[in-house]
């Protein structure tokens, strides 16, 4: 018999926390031990995926809408499942509203974490206590968790699909343009103020260099907290109140041909484009997880830069891209979202730097892609699900 597990936030090609559960959902739909159970609608054209995949979700999808149908017939009363609750928490332990369903109560619920933020409130911690087994998604969160005197914190990282995300040809369709290449949806704590800030020098000195961007935020009202630092000028807006990231490139001294936004894209799609980069970049100032994006790019062979903060540091490794090591103290608060304790303020000098060592030596850089190739070929989600599947089957009920 195949245990039921209940994943407990929406499923999306185009999320972060969408793409981990359906990438745990594709895994254990092969699973003879684990039946995986999403409690969220799962909404068709919030996925792209291939017929293959297509084929392995259908069952998931099947079981999916019953158990839906399930709670929609008791809703406003409590459901209690007999099988392990996967719960996403937001960053005061409760349970994120955009992705959870209130008033399901799995056997055990198990809290998964991914804060950006080492200060906890009381009302927090005696939210975390209630959850018998805490997933961290770096190390660096569970480390916070346990300064608290948090138990049952697990520290399993996020993973890539190794099947796509690999190190491939080159197909050549920016021409010989040096491209570097920046993903995150914009806001404070990914640093794209930082970017805009170096790549505006860099492509002064390198007038073929482009800016390569996946920063579509669906809050892009956040975005408006990279203004506070004034290291770029103030964020522009559409008529529409969606973000104009070549219009934003331009009033920094850009122009437009050097700048070329994806817009929304699925996850599916990033590893052609990561094919035709020579660089990416990531100077953010904190990452609760590993920082998925960064992720793949170091699994499609791309040079690296990194932030050495936060969850970015169990991605550094000698020899494995290049780590922005200079790190001050970011003052006032994350856009709006809590404290900065443990955030790291990058240079946007040394970033520049990183940049430039990266043209003027392409076999070092090549080298170091590999060894980032050769470190996240062993982060595969087929990994992150083997984890989480020892961790469901050892838990039992509270």
């Amino acid at each position: 018999m195949r245990r039921s597990v209940f994943i407990g936030w929406s499923l999306s090609s185009f999320t972060g926390w969408g793409v981990y559960g359906l990438n745990l959902s594709l895994a254990w739909a092969r699973d003879a031990d684990l039946q995986p159970v999403c409690t969220r609608v799962v909404i068709p054209d919030q996925l792209a995926l291939d017929p293959l995949r297509q084929q392995a979700f259908r069952q998931v999808w099947a079981d999916s809408a019953a158990l839906q149908a399930q709670m929609a017939q008791m809703a406003g009363h409590e459901v209690a499942m007999d099988a392990p609750h996967l719960v996403a928490l937001g960053p005061t332990f409760a349970p994120t509203p955009h992705t959870s369903v209130a008033g399901l109560k799995g056997q055990p619920d198990i809290g998964v974490l991914f804060t950006e933020f080492a200060q906890l409130e009381p009302a927090a911690i005696a939210r975390a206590k209630a959850y018998p087994v805490l997933v961290a998604g770096s190390t660096w969160n569970a480390e916070v968790l346990q300064a608290y005197g948090l138990a049952g914190v697990h520290t399993i990282l996020q993973g890539v699909d190794t099947s796509l995300f690999r190190p491939g040809p080159r197909n050549g369709w920016l021409g010989d343009r040096f491209c570097i290449f920046s993903g995150g949806k914009l806001e404070l704590r990914k640093g794209q103020d930082i970017v805009m800030a170096a790549f505006r020098i860099f492509a002064g000195r390198h007038p073929e260099a482009l800016l390569v961007t996946a920063w579509h935020s669906h809050w892009p009202q956040v975005a408006k907290g990279l203004d506070q630092t004034g290291r770029a000028a103030p964020i522009v807006l559409k008529a529409d109140g969606e973000i104009d990231v070549p219009g934003w490139a331009e009033a920094n001294g850009l122009r437009r041909d050097q700048i070329l936004d994806l817009g929304r894209m699925p996850n599916m799609a990033l590893p052609q484009v990561l094919a035709e980069m020579d660089l990416a970049v990531f100077p953010n100032r904190a990452e609760g997880g590993t920082n998925l994006v960064a992720m793949e790019a170091m699994a499609c062979g791309v040079p690296t830069v990194l932030s050495a903060n936060t969850g970015h540091l169990d991605l550094i490794e000698d020899g494995a891209g290049y780590a922005l090591t200079d790190q001050q103290p970011v003052g006032g608060v994350g856009a709006g979202y809590g404290g900065t304790t443990g955030w790291g303020e990058s240079s946007t000098e040394e970033l520049v730097a990183a940049m430039e060592r990266a043209y003027a030596d392409r076999d070092d850089a090549r080298r170091r892609g590999e060894r980032g190739a050769v470190k996240l070929a062993a982060l595969s989600w087929r990994e992150t699900a083997r984890r989480m599947k020892q961790l469901v089957l050892s838990t039992r009920p509270a």
